[in-house]
């Protein structure tokens, strides 16, 4: 690629990014940095009548959690500034009155109840209104009133659009990375409004001019802006600017296949369509972020890049880099991707076991320190020496946390699982699985554990290695079923069972938690 590759991101500032917004960022990313090129993000906020603030930071902070930071954009490196097109609109007039002069756009002062009329007059004959070159000389426009009743319009400040004027009978040869050549018939299209008369421009006419003054190469943006390259192709030629290369995603689609993915189905099924929690400033309203519901943002962006790209290997699993050198717009699909809830967990799995421990102790250790808190105020006395110590949150080892983890990880999707996978590391069980109860508890048993303790208090060097010897041979000796020890044994420890090596938990409590706790049993039994 000879060309010098700039990208942009262009979202509007109207409230959360979706995850279909952040698909299109990431795609926009990888291709620029596998091309040595510049990631820009530019604010599109002419319609001021839908800006929510706060949005424009949320966009920021997601691009930056997902690793994507912009190399241009508002505050940062702004040589094609400024970056908010509200701030540019000082420069869209003119661009808007180049194509006026040019022939290529008109006034139109047609007011909304007689277009509203004419919609209707054509719905009521079977027809569909379209405001092009099929009517365009009936209704009230420069095209059809003399240049003097055009000049006495805008002098007495008469509301206006400016419309473009698309060719009658030519067929347009459009190029797209991903869909490749696309034939328009132009009698088909209608003559988009490019400017208001408040003197803001319609995204079309923004994005085009933007586009160019920021000597943008490629853009690539979702399916529902195809409709709109015809006339954006139109409007470089009207210009005499070079076209861009074009490449239209394909859409997310709802985990049934039917339908494009949207909040509701996130709200229905369980899972966000934000990176980010979002609070709707104006009622209050929290929506779910992937980043709060406890997802990596590498998995995040792993399970994106498959939505609708394929690197044509077997490959699932590819770091940021990885991406980056092997992605490639041309093996994007042209068909809608099925966003699938539980491959994202499955993305997300994977991630957790690549985590250093010691980082995700960090995230687990506000947790434990809850859950210890609410057992220290139900109960007046603790329950052992671990949530003794734990009381207070900054006692709470947090290499021992980390050591946890470790042992129980592999079983975890996200850090909000390990207290279920782990509490039994951090206080004695208050109760006991009844099912597990009526197998393991059987006539002996009090016996057998009460010669258990016994063993375990002899034992000097409290190693997993002497655990196992000496518990071993104990079992050995006694020409028993191990089953008959390893389960109750494991239900005083854990409370069920479940759980890690049980040799692992009893050096992880130590020898005085370990006899406490077969000691209530044997006081149950």
């Amino acid at each position: 690629m000879t060309k010098n590759v700039r990208v942009r991101f262009a979202p509007s500032p109207t409230g959360p990014l979706h995850i279909g917004g952040v698909r299109t960022a990431l795609f926009n990313y990888l291709f620029a940095k596998k091309h040595k090129g510049s990631f820009i993000l530019r604010i599109e906020d002419t319609d001021q009548n839908r800006y929510v603030q706060g949005a424009e930071q949320y966009i920021i902070d997601a691009l930056n959690w997902c690793h994507m930071p912009f190399d241009e954009g508002p505050n940062k490196n702004e040589k094609f500034g400024p970056y908010r097109q509200s701030e540019r609109k000082h420069l869209y007039k003119q661009y808007a009155d180049e194509l006026i002069a040019s022939g290529n756009a008109y006034y139109a002062f047609d007011t909304a109840e007689t277009l509203d009329f004419h919609r209707k007059d054509h719905e009521a004959k079977g027809k569909t209104f379209i405001y092009n070159w099929h009517n365009r000389l009936k209704l009230s426009n420069s095209l059809s009133l003399s240049a003097e009743e055009v000049k006495a319009k805008l002098n007495a400040g008469d509301d206006y659009v400016i419309r473009f004027k698309s060719p009658q009978d030519e067929t347009l040869h459009l190029k797209d990375i991903i869909r490749g050549d696309i034939k328009i018939d132009t009698n088909i299209l209608d003559d988009k409004v490019l400017f208001k008369s408040d003197g803001m421009p319609t995204y079309h006419l923004a994005n085009i001019v933007d586009d160019h003054l920021m000597e943008i190469s490629h853009v690539i943006r979702g399916e529902e802006w195809l409709p709109s390259l015809a006339l954006h192709y139109q409007l470089y030629k009207a210009f005499g600017w070079e076209t861009p290369e074009f490449a239209h995603l394909p859409l997310i689609l709802k985990p049934t296949g039917k339908g494009k993915l949207s909040k509701r189905d996130g709200d229905k099924l369980g899972f966000p369509v934000f990176p980010l929690e979002w609070t709707d400033p104006k009622t209050g309203d929290v929506s779910r972020g992937y980043k709060e519901d406890g997802y990596f943002p590498e998995a995040m962006v792993n399970f994106l890049a498959f939505l609708g790209w394929n690197p044509g290997t077997e490959q699932e699993i590819f770091s940021l880099n990885e991406l980056i050198e092997a992605f490639d717009l041309k093996k994007v699909n042209k068909s809608g991707a099925r966003f699938d809830p539980d491959k994202t967990k499955w993305f997300n799995h994977h991630y957790m076991q690549e985590q250093n421990n010691d980082v995700l102790a960090e995230l687990f250790k506000p947790i434990v320190n809850e859950k210890l808190n609410v057992i220290q105020s139900e109960s007046e006395e603790s329950h052992n020496e671990i949530s003794r110590q734990a009381r207070n949150d900054n006692d709470i080892d947090v290499n021992y946390i980390a050591l946890v983890i470790g042992l129980i990880k592999e079983r975890a999707t996200f850090v909000s699982d390990f207290w279920a996978l782990s509490h039994f590391f951090f206080t004695a069980p208050t109760s006991y699985d009844e099912k597990a109860s009526k197998k393991a508890f059987r006539n002996g048993t009090k016996e057998l554990m009460g010669e258990l303790k016994n063993i375990i208090l002899r034992i000097d060097e409290f190693t997993v290695i002497a655990l196992q010897k000496d518990i071993k041979s104990w079992i050995t000796s006694k020409e028993i079923g191990f089953g008959k020890v390893m389960m109750p044994l494991r239900l005083a420890l854990v409370g069920a069972l479940q759980g890690p090596d049980v040799f692992d938990i009893m050096f992880m409590i130590g020898k005085a938690e370990t006899v406490k706790r077969i000691e209530k049993v044997i006081d149950l039994l």
